[in-house]
């Protein structure tokens, strides 16, 4: 792995897991209450260095992960986190080459997750500063030469395109339902990401009233184990409720001799 160099982040975590995002910048100082440590002296290490501050206190240098920068990055609305990240990925099955709609955009942590995954995203924000800030970060991320686009619009008065997934952050999805059963591709998916199962109820029957089925709800728990020698136990703490992921497919054809198999409330 190549050395570290100025422009790029870095991700220093002390002896008690405290962890800082960093961009290397040319004589410019990491701040704490503890010290400092000079950029000049972390371009040029390599990952899994250890480095002392100013007063002699030491931090494990690393390369960020894409879930790292997305808990650390500045941002402005609530991103959504990776363990919910990682779970669209799959439910939305993105691959490369995809076409693929996001509003809104937000923060840009599922930007960045789906370019990684190779798709070609178009965004919908309604937020001037949102859209602004969601295309910084993926630069920083990713780098300028991205196959994204972010357009000021509001993604209820209309969809222009053709697109293989439909991915909505945004409170009220169920006003995008009927634009997106024009604008997905036969067997697109739709995606929507919720916090209450209020909102989520509204949604799914908005998708049975529309060319949608297959229809799915999922919510994902995260929980930690410590472990430390004979010492096993979940931890006390765990990511719990985040949000609920709704997903349907764009379908052709309804009718009763189907009723069975276009909804997740059929049984087995």
């Amino acid at each position: 792995m190549s050395a570290l160099q100025f422009g790029e982040r870095v991700l220093l975590i002390d002896a008690k897991d405290r962890r800082y995002l960093v961009l290397l910048q040319v004589n410019q100082q990491f701040h704490t209450h503890s010290g400092t440590i000079d950029h000049n002296n972390l371009a040029g290490r390599h990952e899994g260095d250890v480095i002392e501050n100013s007063v002699g206190k030491t931090y494990l240098v690393v390369r960020p992960t894409l879930s790292d920068v997305v808990l650390k990055m500045p941002r402005g609305a609530q991103v959504i986190y990776p363990k919910d990240l990682g779970a669209i990925l799959i439910q939305a099955d993105i691959r490369p080459g995809l076409r693929v709609l996001e509003a809104g955009v937000g923060s840009g942590a599922l930007s960045m997750t789906l370019l990684r995954a190779g798709a070609q995203i178009t965004g919908y924000e309604i937020r001037e500063d949102f859209a602004g800030r969601a295309k910084n970060n993926v630069a920083a991320m990713l780098g300028p030469n991205q196959p994204y686009e972010v357009l000021i619009r509001d993604v209820t008065e209309g969809i222009d395109g053709e697109f293989d997934r439909i991915i909505l952050d945004m409170p009220e999805p169920w006003r995008v339902v009927e634009h997106a059963a024009k604008a997905l591709v036969p067997g697109g998916t739709f995606l929507a990401y919720l916090p209450t199962i209020n909102q989520t109820q509204q949604l799914r029957q908005a998708l049975d009233d529309h060319a949608f089925g297959l229809s799915e709800t999922v919510e994902i728990l995260r929980r930690t184990w410590h472990i430390d020698g004979r010492s096993v136990r979940p931890d006390h703490r765990m990511v719990g409720h985040t949000g609920f992921l709704t997903s349907a497919r764009r379908i052709t054809h309804r009718s009763s001799e189907f009723a069975s198999v276009v909804s997740d409330d059929a049984e087995d």
